[in-house]
């Protein structure tokens, strides 16, 4: 018998609360979620959307994906509250630190992926979090980042210009209908890198509310980290 997956389900894996230790002195919490049986393909560190505006570990695209992921594509999903932020999980030490302190925090989360021995590791932004990858994600052993409706309200021309030779993949995700930056634009803010891949979601918004626009981003995390796993099953179990 089969359920239909919806926004509160949540399938089988292996959950671990962990703790990251950041070079400047602090600890940051979060939960690591790991496909049930066997190892994974690819994984995923979240950088969640902006603090000061309710952003945390379980905005729901990144819960989602700790959810569903390591189930229906043997992906593991690695996130996190960034400094001074707090959800059911916990609060991690440390204060709003604007796109720039963060770096401490990238740099803790892909340290912990690396000692886990997790593969072919990936940057997944949203918002604020496509911020702190473009400034800070580039000289770390990533595969590349994800980015979800980025406002590059705190990235310079500079800061998106070096991902044209940094050797890591780009993959922008812009909804038609974004609050901040729209495809026509963001196409245009991009032009530096590329080689970067641009997807315009027609019909998307900024918080992508609603499963079929959840059911699409997950889709395109999928697709660069296990495309074999696509199309993603509506229902549990699968097949």
């Amino acid at each position: 018998m089969t359920e239909e997956i919806r926004g509160s389900t949540v399938l089988p894996a292996r959950r671990e609360a962990i703790e990251l230790q950041t070079d400047d002195g602090l600890t940051l919490v979060g939960e690591l979620s790991l496909p049930e049986q066997g190892e994974p393909v690819a994984t995923l560190i979240c950088l969640h959307p902006l603090p000061t505006a309710g952003g945390f570990m379980d905005s729901h695209v990144i819960r989602k994906a700790a959810a569903r992921l390591p189930a229906l594509a043997q992906i593991a999903v690695l996130r996190f509250n960034f400094r001074g932020v707090s959800s059911p999980r916990g609060t991690s030490q440390g204060e709003f630190g604007h796109g720039d302190d963060e770096r401490f925090d990238l740099a803790a989360a892909v340290r912990l992926a690396e000692e886990r021995g997790l593969p072919q590791r990936w940057l997944l932004g949203w918002s604020f979090g496509t911020e702190v990858a473009l400034k800070h994600g580039l000289p770390h052993d990533v595969v590349g980042a994800i980015l979800l409706s980025p406002p590059l309200h705190r990235t310079s021309e500079a800061e998106v210009a070096a991902w044209a030779h940094g050797g890591k993949r780009l993959i922008v995700v812009v909804p038609e209908l974004d609050d901040y930056l729209r495809p026509e634009e963001a196409a245009v803010r991009f032009a530096a890198v590329p080689a970067k891949e641009f997807v315009a979601v027609e019909g998307g918004k900024h918080l992508w509310v609603g499963e079929s626009q959840t059911y699409r981003v997950l889709s395109e995390i999928v697709e660069r980290l296990n495309p074999g796993a696509l199309p993603l099953p509506t229902e549990w179990p699968a097949g």
